[in-house]
């Protein structure tokens, strides 16, 4: 399936527009990264990922990615050692069974967009906008096949 069957080219832009809105509020980064398939360790596939975006490359360890492998059916959100420094294990939970609904009900770029805006919502309480504040990471999906 290529990722226009999965996520629209407008969708991608709400995506897209929803991590901008998000990154106001927060020095945290939010990267969203779709491929069709991944390994049996949906977890390992999204750190090797995580890596290869260089999404450590941020000044307080704050980025967040949310991995999704649609063909495979499954996903994973994950931070950087800052943001696990400062929050429990069970973090991300609310946000996973938020975004398992959606794509559930093949809706996954609004499951996205909410997600995004509560992890952003998030982020803020521990990683506040600072007045010097630069976007780090990309806010475009990416997609590798």
């Amino acid at each position: 399936m290529q990722l226009d069957n999965f996520i629209s080219k407008p969708d991608q832009g709400r995506v897209v527009a929803a991590i901008g809105e998000a990154e106001k509020m927060t020095s945290g980064e939010i990267r969203v990264h779709l491929t069709p398939k991944c390994g049996d360790d949906v977890m390992r596939d999204a750190i090797k990922a995580f890596n290869r975006l260089k999404m450590y490359k941020t000044r307080h360890r704050n980025g967040v990615l949310i991995f999704v492998a649609f063909e495979s059916r499954k996903f994973a959100i994950i931070g950087d050692s800052g943001i696990d420094e400062v929050v429990s294990t069970n973090y991300w939970d609310e946000e996973k069974e938020i975004l398992l609904t959606y794509l559930k009900n093949n809706d996954p770029a609004t499951g996205l967009c909410a997600v995004i805006a509560r992890v952003g919502a998030k982020l803020k309480a521990y990683f506040p906008s600072d007045d010097d504040d630069v976007n780090e990471l990309s806010n475009e999906i990416s997609y590798e096949e």
